[in-house]
């Protein structure tokens, strides 16, 4: 074969393979080289930038984290075994504390969790008393943000009453919490709250504050029929293991403990409580200092008013807090408080809760003095009471309940029964020896109060004894008649009465009818 037939056939089949190659490579389903090909993901960026308020306030909440997130820790509790069984089914407000449980064992202790917010560079550290009154000795473990763990945490005191306590680690050089002042805490004000839900640690969430002042609740009950409850409302949200934690304002500082949740299934539902800092500092330094907390009592029993009670007492709408009862040698029987009184202020700021009252009493000394204006029969007084302990109340408490039998009152009229159908009771007289069992020297018993009525929706049971309608003392059920026969349907009217319980308080009942009775 000549050179040329050679050359030729070479180019000829070079062209072939350019040709084959240039034809297969350009077939879209066929790729020569998968180890080299660029994937592209996603679009180029077009460009957008974002929003400089958006930019701002990214940034503001994540200082806000970054602040308050090393000042909260993780509480773990090794706990007492139980020897009861509570049913919570039926309880709309729970603690976040005892419903989470690392470890439930069948029998012996249980490991809980919770939350807590570090008060001193030293290792005070504030979380509810829930978390931790059920530890065993040397039970509570504290776990810092940063992973540090301290065992043996010691508890250095409790108060049931507010259901807050410290715990002290030992520990120097703490962040601590910047403290805010929750008086100045309004509705719709944007807050966040920081703990370890679910076990989920260093865990933050943002909402706002839905009500101030939430009180009446009976989250706090330890049967002693005494609690001081003015919870922040807030829908952030927060699940067991939050209790203890901190609930923080815009500028990162505590306005409050969070503490419960209003939920029935032991979970967050869109509403949860905190205990207000300013109440909580004050019992946080007393136990500091004191072990125990130092808190000022005047001893009355005191109620809201609502509407029909204002109206009773002459007002248009609902003002101030009624003294149901003065207890027998308190601070506020020596200064001249009497039952019937209706507190308006203390030290010159109103009130209008009876949980109100009792926070900013309670965040007095014994021994402090408190100004209150006080609306007494038509007028307006004012009344100076230097505040006692409450155990020293409970002891005058504890000897007047055990006080012997006064001597016998005189006999009554026969009883007569009466139905006074516009308020839905029948009455009778007293006789001698239910004068005796109530330790009363007059007064109009309630045999029966129909469902539905007007008495049963202002709370007259049946069993109490009507001492007085208005400032008129009532001895018989006509004296009762003749007090109400004047008054007209809307009027309202203020009984005092005696419970089966021995206790003292007014009823505020409106005349919804007719006066005729059976």
């Amino acid at each position: 074969m000549s050179v040329r037939s050679v050359v030729a056939a070479v180019l000829l089949i070079g062209l072939g393979i350019v040709f084959g190659v240039t034809l297969v490579s350009s077939y879209k389903g066929v790729d020569l080289t998968f180890a080299d090909q660029e994937v592209k993901i996603g679009a180029p960026a077009n460009g957008v930038k974002a929003h400089p308020a958006l930019v701002a306030l990214n940034e503001a909440l994540h200082t806000i984290s970054k602040e308050v997130t090393p000042t909260v820790v993780f509480i773990t509790v090794e706990s007492k075994p139980r020897t009861d069984s509570p049913d919570d089914a039926n309880r709309f407000f729970h603690f976040f504390g005892p419903e989470f449980r690392l470890d439930t064992p069948r029998r012996g202790p249980e490991i809980g969790a919770g939350s807590g917010v570090i008060l001193t560079p030293d290792g005070y550290i504030l979380t509810n008393n829930h978390v931790v009154e059920n530890a065993s000795d040397e039970g509570i473990q504290v776990t810092l943000s940063d992973g540090r763990t301290f065992k043996q945490a010691k508890l250095v005191g409790t108060d049931r009453y507010t259901d807050l306590a410290v715990v002290k680690i030992d520990a120097s050089n703490l962040q601590v919490a910047a403290v805010g002042n929750s008086d100045e805490v309004e509705v719709g004000h944007l807050v966040f709250a920081f703990g370890n839900p679910l076990g989920l640690t260093s865990t933050m969430t943002q909402g706002i504050v839905s009500a101030t002042g939430r009180g009446n609740l009976r989250i706090i009950d330890d049967g002693s029929g005494y609690s001081i409850e003015n919870f922040i409302q807030t829908d952030a949200a927060v699940n067991p293991g939050n209790s203890g934690g901190a609930l923080v304002d815009i500028k990162g500082e505590v306005i409050g403990i969070n503490t419960a949740i209003a939920t029935t299934n032991q979970r967050y539902q869109g509403y949860s409580f905190a205990i207000p800092i300013n109440l909580a500092r004050k019992v946080a330094t007393d136990l500091i200092k004191f072990g125990k907390v130092r808190r000022g009592y005047i001893g009355v029993q005191i109620q809201g008013m609502d509407a029909t009670m204002a109206k009773a007492n002459g007002f248009d709408r609902p003002t101030g807090v009624f003294v149901q009862e003065v207890n027998k040698g308190s601070a506020g029987e020596v200064a001249g408080l009497q039952a019937g009184d209706i507190i308006l202020s203390v030290d010159g700021k109103e009130v209008n809760s009876s949980n109100q009252l009792q926070t900013m009493v309670a965040s007095k000394y014994p021994g402090e003095i408190v100004s209150l204006k006080v609306f007494r029969k038509g007028k307006t007084i004012e009344k100076k009471v230097v505040l006692k302990s409450r155990d020293e109340d409970e002891e005058v408490i504890a000897a007047r309940d055990t006080r012997s039998e006064r001597s016998t009152p005189k006999e009554s009229t026969p009883p007569t029964a009466v139905k006074m159908d516009n308020l839905g009771i029948t009455i009778r007289n007293l006789d001698a020896k239910t004068k005796r069992a109530y330790d009363v020297e007059g007064g109009v018993f309630v045999e029966s109060v129909e469902p539905f009525s007007e008495a049963q929706r202002r709370n007259l049971l049946p069993n109490d004894v009507i001492l007085s309608v208005g400032d008129n003392p009532v001895d018989s059920v006509t004296e009762l008649e003749k007090a109400i026969k004047n008054k007209k349907p809307g009027d309202a009217l203020l009984m005092r009465v005696k419970g089966e319980n021995k206790t003292t308080r007014f009823v505020a009942i409106e005349i919804p009818g007719s006066n005729r009775n059976k």
